[in-house]
Formats: structure tokens, sequence, C-alpha cells
């Protein structure tokens, strides 16, 4: 995901050094459900991700990611299919919670806001158990555009979300492969954590952010968070890189991708998870 590439914009997506599957909503169920929970950490970008994950979910290819069960006639049309990721018409449309696709179509949770602020460590706490379950839990988190993509300012907020997840729950702090063992005789499976650097800038990026934002500070950001997480967390937390699978891809503003974008990335995540 991290090296694959495009031959041409928009082109299909192909990975490099491994394969992507394609799972169907069926599989990409089967996957999910093998976890207690899935937990999104982020900014809008990752909720785009899971966005991407309930079009797959609800085999819903023109309304997935959106709660259309209350647009008008107009919203109907202006979001449908490859525009639900339009950030000027469809974003408050976006769906935010799981519980709201069961109540209207019938575990996803997502916090959104950052910094990190007492109200939404207490909605992240309420997610987390005590004592270890018998299914594992999973921590997508996704950073950077809303810090400046400040290296540091990033490693902080991933160490804070760390801190209040293991004051809580010690069970679910990221842990090295070398440690699985031992994990195991305890009778539970340790969490997964995957970090998304941001995607690459596109034409429509405002260009007062095109050198602190643009694809030159994007690149050497995701290496180094990918160097800065391994020398802390070892393979804890792992990255998936998203700026050679997104530098050739539709955006609406220069930052979000479209649907076609955001379902190779939500994938990317799936397979992701069927390792873990």
């Amino acid at each position: 995901m991290s090296s694959g590439g495009r031959i041409g914009k928009d082109a299909p997506f192909m990975p490099r050094y491994c394969d992507i599957r394609w799972f169907s909503s069926t599989e990409a169920c089967e996957i999910l459900s093998r976890f207690e929970k899935v937990i999104v950490v982020g900014d809008s970008m990752m909720r785009h991700v899971v966005g991407a994950i309930n079009v797959l979910v609800r085999e819903d290819l023109g309304y997935g990611a959106v709660t259309d069960w209350n647009f008008t006639p107009q919203e109907r049309e202006d979001c449908f299919c490859n525009h639900q990721f339009d950030v000027k018409t469809c974003s408050l449309q976006g769906i935010y919670k799981t519980k709201d696709v069961e109540k209207n179509d019938p575990a996803i949770e997502v916090m959104l806001r950052h910094p990190l602020d007492p109200t939404e460590v207490s909605r992240l706490i309420s997610l987390l158990p005590t004592s270890p379950s018998p299914k594992p839990y999973a921590f997508i988190l996704g950073h950077g555009l809303w810090n400046d993509l400040d290296l540091a300012r990033t490693i902080a907020w991933v160490t804070d979300l760390l801190t209040a997840i293991s004051a809580h729950s010690q069970h679910l702090v990221p842990t090295r492969t070398s440690n699985e063992d031992e994990n195991k005789k305890r009778g539970w499976k340790p969490p997964g954590y995957l970090f998304l650097p941001p995607n690459a800038a596109g034409p429509l990026k405002p260009d007062e952010w095109l050198v602190s934002q643009g694809d030159k500070a994007l690149q050497l950001f995701e290496e180094a968070v990918r160097e800065e997480v391994a020398e802390r967390w070892g393979d804890g937390i792992e990255v998936m890189g998203t700026w050679n699978m997104s530098i050739q891809a539709s955006k609406y503003d220069g930052v979000h991708l479209d649907l076609r974008g955001n379902l190779v990335k939500a994938m990317g995540v799936l397979n992701w998870l069927a390792m873990l």
C-alpha cells in the first residue's frame, strides 16, 4: 500500500510487494465480526474510511457512506455514488456512528475532534473494557494535517491517546510481536494498531498550504512517522502509507478522496484487519 501506484490519473491502484484482496460485503462483515470493536480515531479523512467501510457493509455504492434516510430530493441527487465524499456538499450528511446505521438501515465507533479534550477522551474510554475480552480490539489512527504535519505534535497525540487507553485498559496497549506468546498464555489476543498518514495533496489544495502541507512535506511526514513509530512502539503500531495510493486520485478540495479512493483505503484497512 505504501509503495504501490497508479498508471495515470484515477487509474486502478496497484500495490507493490504485496497483494490487496478485494473482499465482498459478506467477507468484510466476517472480518469485522472477529473483533470486539474496531475503533477509529482521527480527523475527517478517518471519517471517510469509516464511510467507505459502511459502503461495503451496507452493500450500497450509491448512498452507503451517507445518511440517505433523511435526504431531501436535491441531496439525493448531489450526494449520489462518487459524490458521497464531497466535503463541500455532503460533509454534514456523512455517517458518524454505527448506531445511526443500525437504527435506520439495519461496531465501529468514531472519535473525530482534535486536539483531544476531556469530552472526547471520555467518549473513547466508554468504548473500552476494564478486563480482556474473548475477541481482540483494533484501533485505526489517523492524524497530521490538523497539526500542520508537525511530527512532534503528532507523536504527542498518539502518546496521549495511548496513555488514556492504558490508564483504563492496560491490556489494550500496543504489544510487540515478541510479547504475543506471553499474552496468549493469559488467554487473550493483543490489540492491533494501525496509523494512516494523510492523503497526497491535489491541485485544488489552497496555495497557502502548498509549502507546509504540500506533497514534499506529506512524503517527508509519512516516512518520519513510520520511523518514529517503529522506534517507540516497534511493530505494536503499524503504519500504512497513503501518499502513493492517493497522489493520482481525485480529491474534491485537494485533500479528501472521492468514493473510489476511499474504497481502496478502506480495503487496505480490511486487509490489515484480516491478517491480525
